[in-house]
């Protein structure tokens, strides 16, 4: 035993004697000291001794052994919030690495040799080449291009391809600044909500910012910007939400893991004020790794089509339609010289119409499910089997998909 330990031994034994002493004063006296003062009138020495010495050192050990608590600060409403300092540390090392590759894009109208500015947005460096993925509606009305990278070097771009139903652009430099990388891709499948993420960018103008935020939900869709034909427009799926800060002039920024791996594009946020209300959608990477390859060799992204339009039932619907479940994706109408018309499927518009169950095996809860197996798992000219619930029966029909139009 320590010597402080043995000092902490002794200081307590001699209080306890000197309590004892008192208390038999005191009945000499003629006042009775409490019940647990008299049941100790008899004790061993040196046994106490040994009791006390031994619960010394065990809480001495105990204390020495403890792990040391984290810090901790209170927010706005006084709970209390662990603050981790090495996911700081991690935070700041994810700037430092990706923000060079973030860029600043300006864009300008050209009319009578004259540049008139457009505005502003973000974009990522996707390759050594000097390829650089942002919004299509950031790029789409642009005649030309400055692009400022964060240690303030300037390149001229031009624009490469763009695609408005999901939303990219590419765009080129002839080279990139010394010691720029491109930014690593993540896999959005992987995501969870609840998850922390980041978001670099330019909002307001303002170069280089950061924000943190988590995932706040997965599987959104976003409405392409153009009108399909027949009326309706087309969706991308499997879309993440987040409410890491999202504002004009973020769009075409990446969003990150705390890897620093892309995990989406920033594109919209859902306000009535104009300004971040922490609801972002970011366009998921694997949609980035399908499609811009595509823009960069071909300048267009060509979508699978079935030719159907289609809505998610619920119990009121299904009961009407006198269907044996309510999941699944209820065909409403068939377009006219469309794969669908020649595989087969009917539509609402028909006697009865097809809900669709499954894909090639893959179970569909909802028509979101049926766009994101088209978007991320297909490809023009493929034979899909889609398993359809038709007067009570499934069937599976095979139906061959054409380019959407």
């Amino acid at each position: 035993m320590s010597r402080n330990h043995t000092v902490v031994a002794l200081f307590f034994i001699t209080s306890l004697l000197i309590l004892l002493t008192a208390c038999q004063e005191l009945a000499s006296s003629g006042i009775q000291p409490q019940p647990t003062i008299e049941k100790i009138e008899n004790i061993d020495t040196e046994s106490l001794v040994e009791s006390v010495v031994a619960t010394v050192e065990a809480r001495a050990l105990k204390q020495e052994t403890a792990p040391t608590p984290m810090p901790v600060v209170a927010d706005e409403g006084g709970l209390p919030l662990a603050v981790d300092q090495s996911l700081q540390d991690q935070l700041i090392d994810i700037y430092r690495r990706i923000n060079p590759s973030v860029v600043h894009i300006f864009v300008f109208d050209e009319i009578e040799d004259t540049s008139l500015p457009l505005g502003t947005g973000s974009g990522f460096v996707f390759n050594d080449q000097g390829y650089i993925v942002t919004n299509n509606h950031v790029v789409t009305e642009g005649e030309s291009f400055e692009v400022v990278f964060a240690d303030g070097m300037r390149r001229k771009a031009e624009l490469v391809g763009a695609d408005v139903d999901s939303d990219l652009g590419v765009i080129k430099v002839d080279d990139l600044p010394e010691g720029i990388e491109p930014a690593s891709l993540g896999d959005s499948r992987e995501l969870n909500v609840g998850q922390f993420v980041i978001a670099i960018g330019n909002p307001f103008g303002e170069a280089g910012s950061m924000s943190v935020g988590i995932v706040s939900g997965l599987g959104r869709t976003l409405d392409s910007q153009r009108i399909a034909e027949g009326g309706g427009r087309y969706s991308l799926p499997e879309v993440i939400q987040t409410d890491a800060a999202i504002n004009p002039g973020n769009s075409g920024g990446p969003l990150l893991d705390l890897h620093g791996d892309v995990i989406g594009v920033n594109s919209a946020i859902s306000t009535r004020t104009g300004t971040n209300s922490g609801v972002g959608f970011s366009i998921p990477v694997n949609a980035v790794k399908q499609i811009v390859p595509r823009l960069i060799t071909d300048g267009s992204y060509i979508y699978p089509y079935m030719g159907i339009r289609m809505l998610t039932l619920n119990l009121e619907l299904q009961e009407q339609l006198e269907l044996p479940q309510a999941t699944g994706a209820y065909i409403t109408e068939v377009t006219e010289g469309s794969p669908a018309v020649d595989a087969g499927l009917i539509g609402a518009n028909g006697p009865g119409g097809d809900l669709i169950i499954a894909v090639d095996g893959h179970t569909v809860l909802s028509s979101d499910d049926l766009i994101a197996y088209l978007v991320f798992q297909s490809e023009v000219d493929q034979v899909i089997d889609l398993t359809v619930i038709r007067d009570g029966e499934e069937v599976v029909i095979p139906l061959t998909l054409g380019e959407r139009p």
